[in-house]
């Protein structure tokens, strides 16, 4: 068994090249395909280390083959499909949610079809899942240094490429539908609901701004709205003053503004929407709340505490 990059990447350009040989509507394709993707999301994160890919046990026994060090004894033994996607979506900040989604469909399907008597693919056609397969091998292969074209090959990756513009074409129009219908809705209140709106949705923001959502502009009514996101990527430490602040990227994944009921999922439709990107979310402690400390109030009541409870002890 091997965990090195180069030879998943290989194994998974050769079962995309079956796939493609076969005919589309065969539920064989989307076998294949859901096989080639679990196969290139390994051999993303071996790209960083094949250790990733070595299920965690308390002797390091399969992680010692990761480093060519195990045991002959001892079988390797990987860490399972949704275990390798998740890894994905938390190194890779172009895995997105939505590619974290899809690809754990497309792997769910392959499980039912291999391990039960129902025709999964069949009840799954390419239609529903073909856009974001193309979407999750794209951020898989850049997070390597690669491209559709070196997935695929040239004549594919035109395929791919062309179903990717046209599914992002469609969504930038089903956005900019729903913007503006609300924006008409928000535009026809009178003047006095629209401004109480405004206030209450100021209002709100600040609350939910402490309860790490972002504050931005609604693109349909000008008012202040939220956006909720991921976090990934280690956290940034620094102590100011006598506080200690702590950031950590955010990739966004939904929106929502109260006051003309807007909303968006996914980071398609943010990006559709001019929200996409990322941003820095801000957290600030004391410095015994970061280090778990006990501050000298605390301390007092637990000293009373303890006081009260060995006078009771001493009166038994």
């Amino acid at each position: 068994m091997s965990w090195e990059r180069d030879p998943l990447w290989a194994k998974a350009r050769l079962f995309f090249e079956r796939a493609f040989g076969e005919a589309r509507d065969s539920p064989a394709f989307g076998l294949w395909c859901s096989l080639g993707l679990e196969l290139l999301a390994r051999a993303a994160l071996a790209s960083i280390s094949p250790t990733l890919l070595a299920e965690p046990d308390v002797e390091h026994k399969y992680l010692l083959h990761a480093l060519n060090r195990g045991s002959e004894r001892t079988s390797r033994k990987s860490i399972g499909a949704a275990q390798v996607l998740s890894l994905c979506r938390t190194l890779f900040p172009e895995f997105t949610e939505d590619d974290y989604k899809v690809s754990l469909a497309l792997i769910n399907r392959r499980n039912e079809e291999l391990h039960s008597g129902a025709a999964a693919f069949e009840e799954y056609p390419p239609r529903q899942w073909l856009a974001g397969f193309y979407h999750a091998c794209r951020s898989l292969s850049g997070a390597m240094g690669e491209s559709l074209v070196t997935l695929f090959g040239e004549d594919e990756a035109k395929a791919a490429t062309s179903t990717l513009l046209g599914n992002q074409n469609d969504v930038r129009q089903r956005v900019a539908s729903s913007i503006a219908a609300h924006r008409k809705v928000f535009q026809d209140k009178p003047p006095e609901e629209q401004e109480a709106a405004k206030r209450k949705a100021e209002e709100l923001g600040r609350q939910l701004a402490t309860q790490r959502q972002h504050c931005v502009t609604c693109p349909g009514c000008q008012c202040i709205a939220t956006i909720e996101g991921t976090a990934f990527g280690k956290e940034n430490v620094t102590h100011e003053d006598d506080e200690i602040v702590v950031r950590r990227p955010v990739s966004p994944n939904s929106f929502s503004c109260s006051a003309c009921g807007l909303k968006l999922q996914g980071y398609p439709e943010l990006d559709a929407a001019n929200l996409g990107g990322q941003y820095t979310r801000t957290t600030t402690f004391s410095p015994e709340e970061y280090y778990g400390l006990i501050g000298e109030d605390d301390l007092k009541t637990y000293l009373e505490e303890y006081t009260s409870r060995q006078r009771e002890y001493d009166n038994e």
